[in-house]
């Protein structure tokens, strides 16, 4: 009996294991169903643990360099190991900045390439916009790594557009749910202050506050509490507001905790064509039903009025939110067909053998 060897995966990525919600709710969450498939994973993320948890903080500028430098250091050295591997899968990008030099030195050093994309960092660029930015953020990398790679994943239909143009082998994965650890508590009973949510961070707050206006009529009409996790100042006069800092171990209880979550996108913004609507599968996966602008993926993900609401004028948000909070039952059926829908479509179980068979695929023989 011959038995199967085990095969060699280097993840190429910018953060550390189980911080980024890009990573964590994207490929990570597989990496047990990878080992299972006797694939054996090395994980190497361009941010050290230090350099993130200071990246986005004013200050310790040399301390940023220095780090940074560092992780250019690791990549170059990283190189020479590449060879060893059955196959190279990197999210984004090798290195942040610059030219695509470190993706082309990787690309010949190991052809059996997986280029992951989920957001459009090339916005810039494919509008034509050529500016020192696009060098200093390698704005070029993508597309690079688009015609490169032996298999490229997207997230949405028009990341699929773009990545057609560069390659044939793509194919379109959204953020998914853990479905086992994601599980609906709501009572759906009207006993309590319904609780209207959020997820985000300090870098979407200001989609939260497109709603400023609708929330403060709102709270005229109806009782409500505003919890919003991820985004460490948020005010508006007048509300009844809690702040929930985000961690892992919080982030599911919080969740839980909403009666209705909110989804707000800037209408007139392509870059949020790039966004798989990982927030509104969140609260749906937990069974809150959500209220989302109607705008790019959220089409894909939210069937009108029956596994949630797409929703654009600020009328439509105060009529939507207030006719929720009135019913509970209408909470119910919409936050259980949502889950459902998570469950069928954008599950871990709904998804894992579509990985399973991009490795198989382009890893070695």
């Amino acid at each position: 009996m011959i038995l199967e060897k085990r095969k060699k995966i280097l993840v190429i990525c910018p953060c550390p294991e189980g911080i980024a919600p890009a990573q964590r709710l994207k490929y990570e969450q597989y990496f047990n169903s990878w080992r299972e498939n006797k694939f054996d994973i090395q994980v190497s993320p361009f941010f050290s643990e230090r350099l993130q948890q200071i990246l986005y903080k004013k200050g310790n500028t040399l301390e940023k360099i220095y780090w940074v430098i560092r992780a250019y250091i690791k990549r170059f050295f990283e190189i020479f190991t590449l060879h060893k591997y059955d196959a190279v899968y990197i999210f984004l990008w090798v290195t942040p900045f610059g030219f695509p030099l470190m993706e082309y030195l990787f690309t010949r050093m190991n052809k059996h390439i997986i280029y992951d994309i989920d957001d459009l960092i090339f916005m810039k660029s494919i509008n034509g916009v050529n500016s020192a930015t696009d060098f200093i953020k390698g704005k070029k990398k993508p597309f690079f790594l688009m015609r490169r790679a032996r298999h490229v994943i997207t997230c949405t239909p028009y990341l699929t557009s773009i990545a057609l143009k560069y390659n044939t082998k793509v194919t379109d994965i959204s953020s998914t749910i853990n479905t086992v650890t994601y599980q609906p508590v709501n009572s759906y009973k009207n006993d309590h202050t319904i609780i209207l949510g959020w997820s985000g961070s300090h870098s979407t707050a200001p989609f939260l506050y497109l709603l400023k206006d609708a929330l403060i009529e709102l709270n005229k009409r109806s009782r409500f509490k505003l919890m919003v996790m991820g985004a460490d100042e948020f005010a508006i006069e007048g509300l009844d507001i809690e702040l929930v800092k985000w961690s892992v171990e919080n982030e599911i209880r919080t969740l839980q905790q909403f009666d209705i979550g909110l989804y707000p996108l800037p209408i007139d913004n392509d870059w949020v064509l790039g966004k798989s609507g990982l927030k509104a599968l969140q609260y749906m996966g937990v069974g809150v039903p959500v209220i989302a602008t109607a705008i790019g993926t959220n089409f894909r993900i939210i069937e009108e009025a029956r596994t949630g609401f797409l929703v654009t004028t600020n009328n439509e948000w105060i009529n939507t939110i207030e006719r929720l909070i009135n019913d509970p039952e209408l909470r119910k059926s919409i936050g259980l067909a949502g889950r459902e829908n998570v469950v069928k479509n954008y599950s871990i179980n709904a998804n894992a053998q579509t990985y399973i068979n991009i490795l198989k695929s382009v890893s070695k023989d």
